[in-house]
């Protein structure tokens, strides 16, 4: 009898051994007073230190080589369809300003409705392709000079957005492409000033967003 139980105690130990990899068992009394915070102990139920279950690593696996942030053609649709958005949103603001300030005069009734209600989507179609135009031939130039230089950087973020303010203008003649030209300079140096802030004062910043 005694035999078989050690037997039967050894087969068990040998399976617990193969399946384990030889890690010690612990008993519930054991594992009682075995604290679950500070020390990471080993757990109950796997049998394996949870720190090794703590992911400190990145989630997503990029290419050798790769930037973790998007170039300039993926942004480009977002770019796009953001300012159109965005001028929208202002362009209907601006018309519902000026509806209010020229029907003033008028008793609030459906023909004062409907001017204002024109105002506002006709200012708001405006802004949204202003916006948009100008958006589209930044993405055009970004892209453009990107792949001209094989390179990404501020410099296509100045250059992109000084041609874009050139070429904006261009109707306007030599003076206004040259005060489009210096109004994209301005915007798009301050942008890049804004994405460098964190070289400048050692402080952590947004990502990157050309």
């Amino acid at each position: 009898m005694d035999n078989s139980s050690a037997g039967s105690g050894g087969f068990k130990g040998g399976l617990g051994g193969l399946f384990s990899g030889g890690s010690p068992e612990y008993s519930n009394t054991e594992m009682s007073g075995v604290p679950l915070t500070g020390m990471s102990p080993l757990s109950p139920y796997l049998n394996i230190d949870p720190r090794y279950l703590v992911q400190d690593t990145d989630e997503f696996i990029l290419p050798t080589g790769a930037n973790k942030t998007r170039g300039r053609f993926e942004l480009a649709f977002f770019t796009i369809g953001g300012s159109c958005m965005t001028g929208a949103a202002l362009g209907a603001l601006n018309g519902l300003r000026l509806g209010l300030t020229e029907t003033r005069d008028m008793a609030w009734s459906k023909p004062r409705n409907v001017q204002i209600l024109n105002m506002v989507t006709r200012q708001g179609a405006s802004w949204a392709n202003s916006l948009g135009s100008v958006a589209l031939l930044y993405s055009v130039f970004g892209v453009a000079i990107e792949k001209a230089r094989g390179a990404e950087d501020d410099i296509n973020t100045i250059a992109a957005g000084t041609m874009t303010g050139v070429l904006f203008k261009s109707a306007s003649g030599l003076k206004g492409a040259a005060r489009g030209g210096l109004v994209g300079l301005a915007l798009s140096g301050a942008y890049a000033l804004y994405n460098n802030w964190d070289h400048i004062t050692g402080s952590s910043s947004p990502s990157r967003l050309y």
